[in-house]
């Protein structure tokens, strides 16, 4: 791994490691069997929330499944918080609301509210950003949406789930919670990712397992789950022994990277249609499994990106994979099939790399290293503008233009992927746009009050990015 950015990135971390370790006292026992790199590794890993609250035994463990040191132990963290955004502002765009995730791990919330999804203990549609009071004293950490739900990580691996009862498809009586309620079939599991897909849930463990509830019948993952079971289930297969390090849920489908000391891995399960699992063909898969082509391509994957209906994945070295279907030209390679069964590296981005991708409802973004913005896919319904004006669809990436010309430096983008076939009525898609000074920004469908402006009568949206104004995101 000496030539990877992952290994850069323990380098950097391990020497600025040493230097603490040696201004102040340690955060451990001394041992004198380690050398002072693995000090300084294990003084930074013990700084981290989710690895302070370990037992010793239960570290001990951890540092054997990540292959025996306490710098690839630090590499795993290190991963997990840059692909979750751990402890970072943070926002989401869900599909008529929106989740803005504070520094300080402070939560906002507008938008649509006919489930409580906002989690205000109210069903009134909101148009501009209220804290979510009952929160206080709790530190959230991450964020995930879905069709009228919300769900919230806290620093203490806690999940606080508000909205709709069911998922989209499901038989359900119409239930909802409107205020942040504690999962207690989560208690004992300590949660450091949370990913809502179209009819299934999905959590990650500390431990770096994955645990996923409420498919049902119609698509079983991982388990022999039945439409009445709502409880978390552990995945099983072959990731059963893995470290998982993220997850990413798309309508139907779930991606997962799994850590290994020579590099990272993508697994798959859930609906094949489209070839959105990666295996070369359009099966469904009740099981995970190895995304082999990365392999063999000689790619080693830092994120992973689920859209509703497509995937994405930034390399190590800056390059992006897209796969699945191509609708609209989401995959950003112009004029391909139907779909893409195995994942491709976008040919138009070859000069550019990426440190941030995005995708949504048929759509991606991707964020340049010198701080560019390329879209592809569904430009209407987003209004985005490319190359200076909107346009219905873009099959190769292009410059977004109207978020280019903000001059800032952008670090995180979100953009609707959570779609609703059944109950329609939660407006247009939108995106969010978070910059590295701490200003947010949103363009897009807005009447349900989901870009934190209410909008002049028989506006439905907009195509350049205005500022919302929320403190602390910095």
């Amino acid at each position: 791994m000496n030539s990877t950015l992952l290994h850069q990135i323990q380098q950097r971390i391990t020497r600025s490691g040493t230097c603490k370790f040696f201004r102040s006292p340690a955060n451990f026992q001394p041992d004198a069997a380690l050398s002072l790199p693995e000090l300084a590794a294990l003084d930074t890993c013990c700084q981290k929330a989710m690895f302070k609250s370990m037992k010793h035994e239960e570290k001990e463990k951890l540092k054997q499944r990540c292959g025996g040191s306490w710098k690839l132990v630090l590499g795993y963290l290190l991963v997990g918080e840059r692909n979750y955004r751990c402890e970072k502002s943070q926002v989401i765009a869900g599909q008529g609301h929106s989740i803005v995730v504070t520094a300080k791990g402070g939560v906002y919330s507008f938008g649509a509210n006919c489930s409580g999804q906002l989690g205000l203990g109210n069903t009134e549609d909101q148009f501009e950003p209220c804290l979510i009071r009952s929160l206080q004293g709790i530190r959230v950490t991450q964020a995930t949406v879905g069709s009228r739900q919300t769900m919230l990580v806290s620093d203490t691996g806690s999940v606080y789930k508000f909205g709709q009862d069911a998922f989209e498809g499901s038989r359900s009586s119409g239930t909802y919670t409107s205020s942040p309620k504690l999962l207690e079939s989560l208690k004992g599991i300590f949660v450091v990712q949370a990913s809502i897909g179209g009819k299934f849930s999905a959590v990650l463990s500390r431990e770096g397992q994955v645990y996923t509830f409420s498919w049902g019948r119609e698509a079983r993952l991982g388990h022999a789950s039945e439409l009445t079971d709502v409880e978390p289930r552990h995945l099983s297969g072959p990731l059963e022994n893995a470290l998982v390090v993220q997850i990413a849920a798309g309508y139907c489908y779930l991606l997962m990277l799994a850590y290994q000391p020579t590099g990272m891995s993508v697994y798959s399960v859930g609906c094949g249609l489209g070839g959105k699992l990666g295996h070369g063909d359009t099966a469904d898969l009740g099981i995970p499994l190895l995304v082999q082509h990365f392999h063999e391509l000689d790619v080693k994957p830092l994120s992973i990106y689920a859209g509703a209906f497509h995937c994405a994945a930034l390399a190590l070295d800056g390059r992006v994979f897209t796969w699945g279907w191509r609708g609209h030209g989401c995959l950003g390679h112009g004029n391909v099939d139907q779909c893409m069964c195995l994942p491709a590296e976008v040919e138009g981005l070859k000069d550019v790399k990426a440190r941030h991708l995005s995708a949504g409802d048929y759509t991606t973004f991707v964020v340049a290293d010198n701080g560019d913005v390329y879209f592809f896919g569904r430009g209407a319904r987003l209004r985005i503008q490319v190359d200076g004006e909107e346009k219905e669809t873009v099959r190769t990436p292009k410059l977004a233009t109207s978020i280019v010309a903000l001059n800032e430096k952008v670090v995180q983008i979100s953009a609707t992927k959570s779609v609703d076939r059944i109950n329609q009525g939660l407006g247009s898609p939108h995106t969010l746009v978070l910059t590295e000074s701490g200003r947010l920004y949103s363009f897009g469908g807005g009447t349900k009050g989901q870009l934190g402006v209410m909008l002049v009568e028989g506006q439905k949206g907009r195509s350049t990015p205005d500022r919302v104004d929320i403190d602390g995101l910095a």
